[in-house]
């Protein structure tokens, strides 16, 4: 079942906060199917539950991607997208925001997106592109779409990471439970396999944020008095509620987002997701965490640059606490205030000594990066055509029952789902960092890198 188009149409839209004229197409999808084996009753009212897959019947997701200068992971995010769609079987419009990337990122959706996914029909996906004129920042860009979108859930989703084919099924699923949520996170893990402990924090009230700005968090994290900022004392393998949940995978519904808006454009590129998530709370509704695992590539959507990170990152939490905490005690917001600024200072020496390190001892080469490719034997075949051009020693394996020593695991689209890498990567987890091939555009993505060949 695959996801695609069947017709395009383009327009100019006037962009609400800068006048510019913007690129917008719209594609459009055919009618909707079910999924084998599922038979559908004919009235339009009842909802389907089914053994084998989760059957999403006169319910709508909005999935909205800020990017800048990351088209390629952009590229590999959409595809999990389409099929995360698939599983679920729910209709799906996806907005794309490009916050003016440098990249040819909208050019490259443009070209490669109508042909690509007309191969093999359409099923329940609409993709619309935003092309900004300048970077407006994360929460402005959300909002552009959110004004545009129409889903009775909304999915703020960052354009490096990778979902499972079960992501939206789960949330929906776990949403019908839920009469008052306000948003929903889930398992997110690092390209190594480690679990992301950003997951699932706690409302960072003036004490929390003196723990988690002070070390203490870091010294006890799994006890409920300190280390209440990433909740590490709450099972990973469990459904459970949370205080805030990461603007890199942030599952909404829309009855929350009408009643509470949408991020505060006050922060640029950090803690707008905070700040929501505690305004859900606020207003009534329960944020959850649901265990479905996706892949977060963590900063390739940002670019961070050292001394700009430090200033945007912290400012973003002196926002917040101002915002929500202007009534606090001197007692209280000194050691908060030192701990902030304590810690904004610690981080700048220490980039400074990671790039002294990095000039004195020069990072090794990427033809000193090994690979090993478990997958059909002709895209190992391309894969080893290319592997000197790419700078990778590359050897192969049949299975993962006897994998040698690497740097990186690779596995292909075309052999396994992106549910059956995430399980892999964290089966191994520490051991190798997930390298996804993609034959059919020629391309391999790994943390940091990607490699793209023409034939």
């Amino acid at each position: 079942m695959s996801c695609g188009v069947v017709s395009c149409e383009s327009r100019g839209d006037k962009c609400p906060d800068h006048g510019a004229t913007l690129p917008y197409a719209r594609f459009s999808p055919a009618s909707s199917r079910t999924s084998a084996g599922c038979e559908l009753g004919k009235s339009p009212s009842i909802e389907y539950f089914c053994t084998n897959n989760h059957i999403f019947l006169h319910m709508k997701l909005s999935v909205i991607i800020v990017s800048y200068n990351v088209c390629h992971y952009l590229c590999q995010c959409l595809d999990a997208v389409w099929r995360a769609a698939q599983v679920a079987d729910v209709e799906t419009e996806v907005f794309v925001v490009d916050n003016h990337s440098k990249d040819g990122t909208i050019a490259l959706l443009s070209r490669e997106y109508p042909l690509y996914l007309q191969e093999k029909g359409a099923d329940n996906c609409r993709l619309h592109l935003i092309a900004n004129q300048c970077n407006v920042g994360f929460g402005r860009a959300n909002n552009q779409a959110l004004r545009q979108c129409t889903g009775d859930y909304v999915l703020f989703l960052n354009p490096d990471t990778v979902i499972g084919e079960h992501s939206f099924a789960d949330c929906l699923a776990e949403a019908k439970t839920c009469p008052r949520l306000g948003a929903i996170g889930v398992k997110m893990m690092y390209p190594d396999g480690r679990f992301a402990f950003e997951s699932r924090r706690g409302l960072p009230t003036p004490w929390v944020a003196f723990c988690k700005m002070s070390g203490l968090n870091t010294v006890f994290p799994r006890s409920r008095t300190f280390g209440r900022y990433y909740l590490r004392f709450l099972p990973e393998a469990e459904s459970v509620s949370i205080d805030i949940v990461s603007g890199a995978f942030m599952f909404c519904s829309r009855k929350a987002l009408d009643h509470c808006g949408g991020f505060d454009e006050s922060f640029f590129m950090y803690g707008e997701d905070i700040d929501l998530s505690y305004r859900f709370l606020k207003a009534g509704f329960q944020n959850r965490y649901v265990p479905t695992p996706i892949l977060h590539y963590k900063g390739e959507s940002t670019q961070k640059n050292s001394f700009r990170y430090v200033h945007v990152f912290y400012q973003a939490m002196l926002i917040f606490f101002r915002k929500h905490f202007p009534a606090t005690s001197l007692l209280i917001t000194l050691p908060v205030y030192a701990a902030i600024y304590g810690q904004a200072a610690l981080t700048l020496l220490r980039q400074q000594a990671k790039s002294l390190g990095r000039f004195l001892y020069p990072r090794r080469r990427a033809a000193e990066l090994s690979a090993v490719f478990v997958g059909e034997e002709a895209d190992a075949a391309k894969l080893s055509t290319w592997a000197e051009t790419w700078s990778l020693r590359l050897s192969t394996a049949s299975d993962f029952s006897s994998l040698p020593p690497a740097d990186v695991l690779i596995l292909s689209t075309a052999s396994y789902t992106y549910s059956e890498m995430l399980q892999a990567v964290a089966r191994f987890s520490h051991r190798y960092q997930l390298g996804i091939f993609h034959p059919h555009r020629n391309s391999l993505i790994l943390p940091g890198d990607v490699y793209t060949a023409t034939l």
